[in-house]
Formats: C-alpha cells, sequence, structure tokens
C-alpha cells in the first residue's frame, strides 16, 4: 500500500468538507488525515488528505477529486519535494519519581511542557510523522491518558504559492 498526501484547494463554502469526506466514504475510501482551513484568501480553504491504497485506488480519489465543483486544485505533497507537519498533545501520568525522565524525552524531542498537575504532564510537540510516532512510542512506558492529534498539514517547496491557482 502506498501512502498519498494531497493539498487540496476548495471554495471557502458550506458543505465543502462534507462534500470531500462524502466522495471518499461512497467509495469506500478510508481517509486516514483530514486537517481544513481557511487560506491567505478568506474564500478558499486548504484542504490536506492523507490516504493509503494501491496505484488504481491512489488515482481514483485523485479523479474523483478534481470531479468536484468546489475543487479548485490538487498537489501532491512529495516526501523530499514538501513540508508535512503534525500537532500533538499528550497527556501523560507523572508520577514524582517520572517526571524528571519524562521531561527528558520533551527535551529530546524540543517538546513543550504546556500543563503541569500533580499527577500529570501535558505535552505539546510539532513534527513530521515519524518523530510524532517515535515520542508517543517512547511516552507509552509512562501510560499516556490522553492524547489528540491534528493530522498532517503541508506546503511544497519553492517559490509557488496561492496566487498561482486564483482568476484575477
Amino acid at each position: 500500500m502506498k501512502r498519498l498526501v494531497l493539498s487540496i484547494l476548495v471554495d471557502n463554502t458550506a458543505g465543502v468538507l462534507s462534500r470531500v469526506a462524502g466522495l471518499f466514504s461512497r467509495r469506500g475510501y478510508n481517509i486516514d488525515s483530514l486537517t481544513v482551513g481557511e487560506s491567505q484568501d478568506p474564500e478558499i480553504s486548504r484542504m490536506t488528505i492523507l490516504a493509503h491504497g494501491d496505484d488504481q485506488i491512489l488515482e481514483q480519489i485523485r479523479k474523483q477529486l478534481l470531479k468536484l465543483e468546489d475543487v479548485i486544485e490538487i498537489k501532491e505533497l512529495v516526501s523530499g519535494e514538501s513540508v508535512t507537519r503534525e500537532l500533538i498533545l499528550v497527556k501523560v501520568n507523572a508520577t514524582e519519581k517520572d517526571r524528571i525522565a519524562i521531561i527528558s524525552i520533551a527535551d529530546i524531542f524540543r517538546a513543550k511542557i504546556v500543563d503541569v498537575a500533580i499527577d500529570s504532564l501535558m505535552i505539546e510537540l510539532t513534527g513530521n510523522q515519524d518523530k510524532i510516532n517515535a515520542f508517543i512510542k517512547l511516552l507509552g512506558q509512562y501510560s499516556i491518558k490522553e492524547l489528540v492529534r491534528t493530522g498532517i498539514t503541508g506546503l511544497t517547496r519553492g517559490t509557488g504559492d496561492l496566487s498561482d491557482y486564483i482568476d484575477d
């Protein structure tokens, strides 16, 4: 199975997210990660979608997305040609004896301690998926209470920007 990360420019209108997600569900495709937000142009949003599948499924996803009238442009975020990041917040049980070790792990990963309680620490980390997964694996030995991930977001490297896709 291959991994596909798409950066999709869409009209910032009601129902766009539902139509894109519906396209995936109607065809039985899974969305591994989905982030959406307004771009620097308030009339356009950027979606970043991560999906897995064989070549045929991934090509179908691209073709079906292009058929949606709300879709302006699709760019594949290829490893090495783009920058992708994810954010996590993780709350870890932190006994007095474990607290220093947990803080050391956070420091190694350049994570931030964003909340301290008597029996827990909340840590924020931004990075690529490999970094996030390695961090979670190391923290797993300290009993993770809660964890939330934003999903992948990213941009292609270089000078191209949103204005390349907007009609003047």
